[in-house]
């Protein structure tokens, strides 16, 4: 009995030096990405993503076609604490974290192999969700979506007859102003909703093609239904009320036209869930 547990307790010293490197090499880049969940609402679904992806892949369990790599391993993981060194070197905090991931997915390599990497496939992209995008990047992405969620918005208010005019992201209306910002520009929604397409994609489906046009389709779903809160925003502020462009009713249909986005992506799932029952029984058959 003592035999077998000297035994367990050295199997398990590797594990303990792994993770307390690991720790010791990333605890500020952990630390750092957990309080900006917490204090950026456009990270904040990190949160969320990131306890259902460790939850994901402690149901998967080990596959067993895993196998041991460690050469392939330890080159991975002797790329992420080069890259961790760089990368706090230019006090780049986005390539750190991607760094963090990269250690993970070397110490999985290391252990088990790539077959258990590839088993665990979906609990990595929506941890890989989860790291908050740069500054940057953001800016880039943001301001393009909000001309065009502009340009739809103040489409479908003159499709109603609704006199406006579109200066950039500004929808004047006669009695009042939108100005569609960098967070009304659906960018939070896009990020939601592609994980969404993947978690939906990873658990319902089967096939890599269901999958793909699953994720695909959210990125119009998020564009055209942001658009419709802008277009709703601008609606009732010109026939009912100019308050109800601000406040609790403007996020109040931010959370509506999400809740309208994830039935839309669950719909899609659901059609291409049949689609593919069907089409695999007439393979079989």
């Amino acid at each position: 009995m003592q035999q077998r547990t000297r035994y367990r307790s050295a199997a398990a010293l590797p594990w303990l030096a792994a993770g307390a490197a690991f720790l010791f090499l990333y605890w500020s880049p952990i630390t750092g990405t957990f309080q900006l969940w917490l204090d950026d609402p456009d990270a904040g679904h990190g949160l969320l993503l990131a306890p259902v992806a460790a939850f994901l892949a402690w149901r998967a369990g080990l596959s067993p076609e895993r196998r041991p790599q460690p050469v392939a391993g330890a080159a991975i993981l002797a790329f992420a604490v080069a890259l961790r060194y760089v990368s706090g070197l230019a006090a780049e905090l986005f390539t750190m974290r991607l760094s963090a991931l990269a250690a993970i997915f070397g110490l999985i390599v290391f252990a088990w192999g790539f077959r258990q990497a590839r088993h665990w496939w979906l609990p990595a992209v929506l941890l890989a969700l989860s790291i908050p995008l740069p500054e940057v990047l953001i800016g880039t992405l943001a301001l393009p979506l909000q001309f065009r969620a502009s340009r739809l918005g103040a489409a479908l208010l003159e499709w109603r007859h609704v006199p406006v005019s579109l200066a950039g992201n500004v929808i004047l209306l006669p009695n009042h102003t939108l100005f569609v910002t960098e967070a009304c520009s659906g960018l939070r929604s896009l990020s939601a909703l592609l994980a969404l397409g993947f978690l939906i994609g990873g658990l319902w489906l089967k096939t890599w093609w269901a999958r793909s046009a699953l994720v695909v389709t959210a990125i119009p779903i998020a564009m055209v239904l942001n658009s419709m809160r802008i277009f709703l925003t601008g609606f009732a502020v010109f026939f009912i009320d100019p308050d109800l462009g601000r406040g609790l009713m403007h996020y109040t249909e931010g959370w509506a036209m999400f809740l309208a986005a994830f039935g839309a992506l669950g719909a899609l799932a659901w059609l291409l869930s049949r689609g593919e029952t069907t089409l695999l029984k007439r393979r079989a058959a």
